[in-house]
């Protein structure tokens, strides 16, 4: 099983392009599934042949999850990833049965995202003039996440050559290694350029570090700093947006949040759906139409206008006749 796992990781990197965070995700999902089926079903420190593995060790394990209280979309991931390493272990050769075919994924209710509403973002995003460069940074990530649609993984994989302010362009690495141009408004752009402000003495050009005497960095130069002058990571957007925001609004704003709300205000202001697909950097016009919820300013203004018995329409008849 080790020697199928690797196996499949390095396809997962070199022939299908995923992302590290999908190549972590997969490892420790792999390795959680061996790890049960050693404790439950072989010696635990055994290394079972990929075809000794059955039906009733993958039910086994979902079983395990679901009792430890983890969510249905949680077990769907899992299974996605079990479905996805034996389908490969097939094709390869390495079994002759697929065990986790027969397992259906938990059934998923209907959940519709998290939006904000355009008040709302006004709310999040009109801040106090930044005093300092972790507050400009934290208001150029806002508005860049808001502005383009990003996900927060893009967001902080963006370097300073993937910023065309003067057409108010960037660049954004999307699932498996995809990149995509996106516009975004002009006030995204004036607070990145005032983030780059605030940096100074950084000589962001050049890749130096702000007074600690380091040599200057080679390659690219990460657009989001943390406090040490490396590169931000997820989680540390992800925590200053919980902190920045959860005694302001009732519901939980999450980087995605800002995604959702990007892509429904669009919607609500009569953008087309296949422009938001490609904006959101989406391979299926499927995953867009379940990404945003119904813009309900747009239907119910199509409503008025279209249908005879809705009430504008019904009064602009009754003018009509009188």
């Amino acid at each position: 099983m080790n020697d199928a796992i690797r196996a499949f990781l390095l396809y997962l990197q070199l022939e299908r392009g995923a992302s590290d965070e999908t190549h972590r995700n997969y490892q420790s999902d792999l390795q959680q599934f061996l790890a049960h089926i050693q404790a439950q079903f072989f010696h635990t420190n055994s290394d079972p042949q990929p075809d000794a593995i059955h039906t009733l060790h993958v039910r086994s394990y979902l079983k395990h999850l679901s009792d430890q209280g983890l969510k249905k979309t949680t077990l769907a991931r899992k299974l996605a990833c079990l479905k996805s390493f034996f389908r490969y272990a097939l094709e390869e050769g390495r079994i002759t049965h697929n065990p986790a075919a027969a397992v259906r994924s938990p059934r998923l209710g209907t959940h519709l995202p998290t939006v904000l509403t355009k008040d709302e973002a006004a709310t999040l995003l009109d801040s106090p003039p930044p005093q300092t460069w972790i507050q400009a940074r934290n208001q150029a990530m806002l508005e860049t996440l808001y502005s383009s649609g990003a996900r927060v993984s893009e967001l902080v994989g963006l370097n300073w050559d993937d910023m065309d302010l003067e057409t108010q362009f960037i660049r954004l690495r999307g699932k498996g290694k995809k990149e995509r141009r996106v516009p975004i408004g002009t006030v995204a752009a004036e607070a990145i350029l005032d983030y780059q402000r605030q940096l100074s003495p950084r000589d962001i050009s050049k890749g130096k570090k702000a007074s600690n005497g380091r040599p200057p960095r080679s390659g690219p130069q990460p657009l989001f700093l943390n406090m040490r002058g490396g590169r931000l990571t997820t989680r540390s957007v992800e925590r200053f947006l919980k902190q920045h925001t959860e005694d302001r609004f009732p519901k939980t704003v999450t980087p995605h949040t800002l995604r959702h709300s990007f892509a429904t205000h669009l919607l609500d202001e009569g953008a087309d759906l296949r422009a938001i697909q490609e904006l959101l950097g989406h391979a299926s016009l499927a995953t867009t139409q379940k990404y945003t919820h119904v813009a309900t300013d747009q239907l119910m203004s199509v409503y008025d206008r279209a249908h005879p018995r809705s009430g504008a329409s019904l009064t602009s008849h009754q003018k009509e006749t009188t």
